[in-house]
């Protein structure tokens, strides 16, 4: 009869001590869900700055590139 009693105490900790590891897990994931969607605003306005850069460099090079062929043809 002890040992019953011993292996259903056992049984509610493993329990319980799963239930407080599934509790932290979650709690971590949701702050963790938090925290990116922050640092996707914080960083959503200096990425569309970086593509505005890149594009007015491309088209830059590309007029430098026609500039360029328009001299050679020229010639």
């Amino acid at each position: 009869m002890l040992v019953l009693i011993v292996w259903v105490v056992v049984a509610v900790l493993a329990v319980l001590a799963l239930g407080v590891l599934a509790y932290g897990l979650l709690g971590a994931r949701n702050r963790l869900t938090r925290e990116l969607a922050a640092l996707e605003r914080d960083v959503a306005p200096v990425a569309a700055r970086l593509q505005a850069s890149l594009a007015a460099a491309a088209q830059a090079r590309e007029r430098a590139g026609q500039d360029r062929d328009e001299r050679e043809n020229a010639r």
